[in-house]
């Protein structure tokens, strides 16, 4: 038997910027065609023209490629296609309004087959019949208990229907849903699941007035004819999964049609619903990973990009979110992900979002940065600052300070003194360790540290030592006070890692500073 190649699809709507759960879809149909060989394509469902919005496609492609989530078939973060290893691309185009001709010729298919029909139902019928139940305290389902009643192609006579569709723009095709019958479905992470048509609606699969296909129709006439062989998408999909089978079977496409996946729902921090940007917004974290302007009502929302965020450290949190390796290890390269990764070990249950969760990622992979890449991203804010370093010595202070941080953005308030004197001093720090004598020790410690040449870590650490010993000083006591005149805090590395970073010159320059402002400083 031949092995049916992998391949996937990741196919969001432009309506607005990618939430994360739609970023977690994206990972695991990319790392699932990864694993196996296959290809993971980008498609466009933008064929809800009253819903789209301007931008949100391009934000789509680029939040994914920021994500290092690459497709290798379909749209990019260009928003151009993706080259094809064929001369002439089947699979194209990869957006669903440039493929519109071709769905009402499947629609009309079904019609044919008999497992489709016209209808011209007014709003009014529809609103009537929704009322009478109501009225029974019944759930209104548009199925073979009302299709009848209606204005339907399954009623009106031929001559009829035909000079309607010529005639009218508001008709719909709607798939007949069979009656009373069991669909037996196989989902890979839920198992085998039934569903009775009974409680199914006959939904609407395309529209005359707009000429587009609904959802239903279009994914599955693209999946077919795009070759895909695996659907994992989210959770809220799994309702539609009885209609979609039936379509497959209607079409005769049974042979070919995918596997199907169905991903737990991200949920709020404390477990109760479904994540959304309002759970962001109230406990003060992003939900999308780029930031977002709407360009219809000015509305800004945060992305973990510019809240400082690794990729590296948005993709691991996401690829645990109803996923376990299998092991206790919790950072993940991309390639460690796409070797470990499998459907069998996704949860059917919702996954809890922990914010806390993400920072701690995020600290766990800049500690695991070299030096070096920090010190280009720090390079950025120090320019800013008017600060003028070579890269090397950044690269140092980093190295000092990246166990202490937890994104770069925190390295100026980390670091500040390995660039700038001193603007002020700590007062609870002064008044416990600066006294009455402090000044003099200070003073004489300045004279001491002259002396010293070459000006090591090493050499520094002996001499001071030697100097406290000699004075018999409290140790604490000193070195605390020295620290507060060369950082103005009492934190940082230790001293003397500090004293060789700054040389010579500049220790001197800030003990003399403060020396200078005794009084001014410091509490007597």
């Amino acid at each position: 038997m031949t092995v049916r190649k992998v391949r996937v699809r990741f196919a969001p709507s432009p309506t607005g910027p990618l939430h994360i759960g739609g970023v977690r879809t994206a990972l695991f149909n990319y790392l699932f065609a990864r694993q196996h060989g296959g290809d993971f394509i980008i498609r466009m469902e933008d064929t809800d023209s009253g819903r789209f919005v301007p931008g949100a496609e391009a934000y789509i492609v680029k939040a994914l490629a920021w994500c290092n989530i690459l497709p290798n078939e379909g749209l990019t973060s260009e928003g151009s296609v993706a080259e094809h290893p064929d001369a002439k691309n089947p699979h194209a185009p990869y957006r669903q309004s440039q493929r519109k001709a071709l769905y009402r010729k499947y629609a009309e298919q079904l019609v044919g087959s008999g497992h489709a029909y016209y209808a011209f139902d007014t709003p009014e019928a529809l609103d009537a019949l929704r009322k009478e139940a109501e009225a029974k305290k019944e759930t209104f389902i548009y199925n073979h208990t009302v299709r009848t009643r209606l204005q339907t192609s399954l009623v009106m006579p031929a001559g009829e229907v035909i000079a309607r569709l010529q005639q009218d723009k508001h008709w719909v095709v709607r798939f007949k849903m069979p009656e009373n019958r069991e669909v037996n479905m196989h989902d890979l992470i839920r198992g085998d699941v039934t569903v009775n048509t009974a409680t199914l609606d006959d939904k609407v699969l395309w529209k005359a007035a707009d000429g587009l296909p609904t959802y239903h129709l279009a994914n599955i006439v693209d999946d077919h004819l795009m070759d895909i062989s695996h659907v994992i998408r989210g959770e809220e999909w799994l309702p539609s999964l009885p209609l979609h089978y039936l379509l497959y079977e209607a079409f005769g496409w049974t042979d070919t049609q995918p596997e199907f996946a169905h991903l737990p729902l991200l949920l709020k921090p404390d477990g109760k619903g479904k994540l959304s940007k309002r759970d962001g917004d109230r406990l003060g974290f992003p939900v999308f990973p780029l930031a977002w302007k709407d360009p219809l009502s000015g509305d800004f929302s945060r992305g973990y990009r510019e809240d400082g965020y690794f990729p590296e450290a948005f993709v691991n949190l996401l690829a645990l979110l109803g996923w376990n390796p299998g092991t206790e290890q919790e950072l993940f390269s991309l390639e460690e992900l796409v070797n470990l990764f499998g459907l069998d070990r996704v949860i059917k249950s919702g996954a809890k979002f922990n914010p806390d969760k993400a920072k701690w990622f995020n600290q766990k992979v800049l500690r695991m940065k070299s030096n070096e890449e920090l010190a280009q991203l720090y390079q950025e804010e120090l320019r800013e600052r008017g600060i003028v370093a070579n890269d090397d010595y950044v690269a140092q202070v980093c190295g000092f300070i990246k166990e202490r941080a937890t994104f770069v953005k925190d390295f100026w308030d980390l670091s500040a003194y390995f660039f700038e004197a001193p603007a002020s001093y700590d007062e609870k720090a002064a008044r416990k360790y600066w006294n009455s004598e402090t000044f003099d020790i200070m003073k004489l410690l300045t004279v001491t540290l002259e002396t010293i040449d070459p000006f090591t870590k090493e050499n520094t650490e002996i001499v001071v030592n030697e100097f406290i010993k000699k004075n018999n000083l409290n140790m604490g006591m000193v070195m605390n006070a020295f620290r507060l005149c060369i950082v103005g805090a009492p934190k940082g590395p230790g001293m003397f890692e500090i004293i060789a970073l700054l040389k010579k010159k500049e220790i001197l320059r800030r003990m003399n500073s403060v020396i200078l402002k005794k009084n001014i400083i410091f509490v007597s």
